[in-house]
């Protein structure tokens, strides 16, 4: 019989088995792998931020006028969104397994455009943010500081340090989708107003806002000897001015109102200036 002849060889059983066995071994490492088929449904995240609210505010002014938009979306299974009290917004879309994410993600981009004029200045200029995200986390990294004596950093200092020297490099990894800071501390310039000093002077915080705004801002400056350029001239010079304000003192020297006596009313005589997270 066929299996006697290696039942009375088992050397040469043996040499035919290593064969086989190295053979398939060099043979699985250039298969390809089996794309098996998405048992998650894609989704589709929207993000805003409207600064100072709270979350029942963000309900009535933000997540209202986008959800009443994007549901319905073609392909759309469900959303779920949640409104916090620092004000920031995330609504995510769910859509049937085997769809498009990039349709998806057009679809929904769309739908929250239509919503733009319902939704406050303050949000509209943060910007409504739509994206492609996935439910599974891929990984979870941790970073931690050496606890050296007299070191002035801390966890502040470490999250902002990731934020803008990690997270970036990450994303921008093959395959990976988003990268995201689990605890953020980004830092900001917080201008808390006295309302009893505002009263008194008659300022509403409206006009401490427009004059923020118009302050702080990034100009073109333009240049001297552009063109049409003089006979005789060699070169032209780009003209540099200050751009928006970085330091607390710069906000505390805002000029809010001169009054008819000449003086001046500043930033730091109504409010108080820090740069938080």
């Amino acid at each position: 019989m066929f299996c006697k002849f290696f039942i009375d060889r088992p050397v040469f059983a043996s040499v035919i088995s290593l064969l086989i066995f190295i053979a398939g071994t060099v043979t699985a490492l250039q298969l390809p792998i089996a794309q098996f088929p998405d048992i998650v449904p894609p989704s589709v995240s929207v993000d805003a931020v409207y600064p100072g609210a709270d979350a029942q505010t963000l309900v009535d002014t933000v997540a209202i006028p986008i959800e009443s938009q994007i549901n319905g979306v073609e392909n759309m299974l469900y959303m779920t969104s949640t409104c916090a009290n620092d004000g920031s917004y995330a609504l995510t879309v769910y859509f049937e397994i085997g769809t498009d994410p990039d349709i998806n993600t057009v679809n929904v981009n769309n739908r929250a455009n239509q919503a733009q004029p319902r939704l406050p200045d303050v949000v509209k200029q943060c910007g409504v943010t739509v994206k492609k995200c996935s439910s599974s986390i891929l990984a979870f990294y941790s970073f931690s500081l050496n606890d050296n004596a007299g070191s002035t950093k801390n966890e502040e200092y470490l999250a902002n340090y990731v934020s803008i020297n990690v997270k970036d490099t990450v994303a921008r990894i093959p395959g990976v989708g988003q990268a995201q800071v689990m605890d953020p501390k980004d830092f900001s310039m917080r201008i808390w107003l006295d309302p009893q000093i505002l009263a008194g002077r008659d300022i509403s915080v409206q006009e401490v806002l427009s004059v923020i705004r118009e302050q702080n801002v990034q100009i073109a400056s333009g240049s001297i000897g552009a063109e049409p350029m003089e006979p005789g001239q060699l070169m032209t010079l780009n003209v540099l001015t200050k751009g928006r304000l970085m330091e607390v003192g710069e906000f505390e020297n805002l000029v809010v109102r001169t009054n008819e006596d000449g003086t001046v009313l500043k930033l730091k005589d109504i409010a108080k200036i820090e740069l938080q997270r």
